[in-house]
């Protein structure tokens, strides 16, 4: 019986808080607006797009991962200056997240992240 309750409270897991996903911010430090953002799974089964950030703004959100089932990584796409780029970081197995957040910080000429610790 409390092998039971034990699974069943591992199982559970995922469904406190907002579930299978990962909290984002993309924090725009750079000279220029950035435009045609889009942050998704490299599965390409989550996204979350916007038009645009202004310079010295941010977006915090959160990109659900429930249809997710493989292993990948995140990408972050955006145009900024008028030259597109695109670039994958972090990891997930399974199809869920390892991590609770990720900050991404867009300057000029470069792209920092900074992700949480392990989130189970």
């Amino acid at each position: 019986m409390l092998i039971g309750i034990l699974i069943l409270t591992l199982n559970s897991c995922h469904l406190i808080g907002k579930g299978n996903g990962i909290e984002f911010t993309i924090e725009n430090k750079s000279d220029f607006p950035i435009e045609n953002v889009r942050f998704s799974t490299s599965e390409n089964l989550a996204e979350l797009k916007f038009d645009k950030i202004k310079p010295n703004r941010d977006i915090s959100e959160f990109l659900t991962m429930k249809n997710n089932k493989s292993d990948g990584n995140y990408v972050l796409e955006f145009t900024q200056n008028g030259k597109k780029k695109t670039q994958g970081y972090g990891y997930y197995t399974n199809g869920g997240a390892l991590d609770k957040w990720v900050e991404f910080e867009i300057k000029n000429d470069t792209v920092t992240q900074k992700f949480s610790g392990m989130k189970y």
